[in-house]
């Protein structure tokens, strides 16, 4: 079995943002020498989020315009720590902080729309995602 594993660092310029990974992650997959796998792509932060979904930029409006529905910035019990973004903390519940997809032939086996993506909801500072590729 081989295993490898990378670190993305992500410094978003704004407080939100969908940002398609899909190069980084396939970049990773391809260097690491694991032909028939699984490629496991986690955020390494609570207000932040790892997902797979078209790169279409209707669709990432609406998936941030379903987010704030869900979980609109606001007042909440997390705030009273001094903390001011507990919604971002409840989007990362409802996009998922981790992903795991099939490596095929030394490369991701993504279907003809998927990419992966970070989602940011409390940004402009340094945050990690793990990329580790295991297989044969």
């Amino acid at each position: 079995m081989t295993t490898r594993t990378e670190y993305l660092v992500m410094n978003t310029d704004s407080a939100r943002a969908l940002v398609n990974i899909t190069d980084r992650v396939r970049s990773i997959v391809r260097g690491s020498g694991v032909r028939e796998g699984l490629v496991l792509v986690s955020s390494m932060h609570i207000t932040s989020a790892v997902f797979v979904n078209d790169d279409e930029p209707g669709l990432h409006r609406d998936i941030q315009a379903w987010a704030d529905r869900l979980a609109p910035p606001g007042r909440y019990e997390h705030h009273r720590s001094g903390e001011t973004n507990g919604d971002a903390h409840l989007k990362n519940l409802l996009l998922g902080h981790q992903v795991v997809l099939p490596v095929t032939n030394g490369d991701l086996d993504l279907g003809p729309w998927e990419r992966v993506f970070y989602g940011e909801f409390d940004g402009r500072r340094p945050k990690r995602v793990v990329v580790k590729v295991v297989g044969d």
